[in-house]
């Protein structure tokens, strides 16, 4: 028997998949309510049982398409998967249904529609919520007046406070949002047999597969660590060129302005130079043209001795050491002339000169 289920349980393994269709939270779309809550009273000392009814709190146009992707689904799996006996023996439950592997994507696809007619009914509900609770609560609201009624008609007392407590029943079961949300669930279970040697078999790969997976995490964490150094170490040495080369361009920038400092200091320093001499060369004519500006006859004499003087000296050693031996050459021969005109003006007459 043991082998017989043993060769069973690896031939369907093989070939297929046990699968369970598990619809959880759609309780909250039918409550039981109290009776005291619907101004129902009991009998007291009695042997009879009295089950609280169940109320669906949603109009059934929303209830409706939230329960049919539940039908839906186990349709599916009913009609692309097998029932054993054994296997509901070895699980324990009839729910888990075998499913080939060539009806796999069938069944998948099927189950997949169903999520989403789940979905796409749940948001209508989400999208309606305040206007489906006003009109559960104006529904109640009449059932509690009805119930007054026939109170009152059969000489019972009618508590004064029947239609909040019936209201207030309501309100405590009626689901909300967030449960609506989060509490229906439509999914599939996956059956797996283990059965002696197979569930060793399975320790043993998990055993391997923890030791491989922590092995995998070691060797990335140490690629992670390799590669952060590598970059630290790339990054620094960025850096370390980067203020090298800063260094580099504040060196030459300080030198560029001390160099320019420096070349404009000498040109200014040649302008003056050049300026000096120029004034050095042109004073003594300056001097002379001022002297032939006479008014009279002794400043007329007084530029005469200075002519005389400026031709008797050699004309190759000046008292400033002129450097231009042609700007030397030209000076002395405008004395030579300037001194023989004043000699000539001077000769005839005075008012002669004065003319000119």
């Amino acid at each position: 028997m043991c082998r017989t289920a043993s060769c069973f349980t690896h031939s369907t393994e093989e070939e297929g998949v046990f699968i369970n269709v598990d619809a959880t939270g759609f309780g909250i779309l039918d409550r039981r309510l109290d009776w005291q809550a619907l101004g129902v009273e009991l009998p007291e000392n009695t042997d009879v049982a009295f089950t609280p009814p169940r109320c669906g709190l949603l109009p059934n146009r929303f209830r409706r398409p939230l329960l049919t992707p539940v039908s839906q689904a186990h349709a599916a799996l009913h009609k692309y998967s097998y029932h054993f006996r054994l296997t509901e023996t070895i699980f324990e439950t009839p729910a888990y249904r075998w499913v080939p592997w060539r009806a796999f994507t069938e069944f998948e696809s099927a189950f997949n529609k169903a999520c989403g007619n789940l979905n796409e009914a749940r948001q209508k509900v989400l999208d309606q919520y305040d206007e489906i609770r006003r009109e559960v609560i104006a529904t109640f609201r009449q059932v509690a007046a009805d119930s007054a009624q026939r109170l009152e008609a059969t000489g019972a007392i009618v508590p004064e406070d029947l239609q909040g407590r019936v209201i207030s029943s309501v309100l405590s079961a009626f689901p909300t949002e967030d449960e609506l949300r989060q509490k229906l669930a439509l999914r599939f279970q996956v059956g797996v047999i283990l059965l002696g040697s197979e569930m060793l078999r399975e320790q043993r790969l998990a055993t391997e597969e923890r030791h491989r997976i922590k092995q995998v995490e070691s060797e990335r964490r140490m690629e992670r660590l390799r590669v952060s150094a590598t970059e630290n170490s790339i990054q620094q040495q960025m850096w370390a060129e980067q203020e090298g080369v800063r260094l580099k361009l504040a060196a030459e920038e300080e030198d560029r302005k001390r160099e320019a400092e420096v070349k404009d200091r000498i040109r200014q320093m040649k302008l003056d130079a050049a300026r000096e001499k120029l004034q050095e060369t042109l004073s003594p004519l300056t001097r002379w043209f001022r002297l032939m500006n006479f008014q009279s006859d002794s400043e007329l004499d007084e530029l005469l001795g200075a002519l005389e003087s400026l031709a008797a000296k050699p004309t190759g050693k000046s008292k400033r050491q002129a450097s231009n031996a042609s700007v030397k050459a030209v000076l002395d021969d405008i004395v030579e002339l300037c001194y023989r005109d004043a000699h000539e003006l001077g000769q005839p007459n005075r008012l002669a000169a004065l003319e000119l």
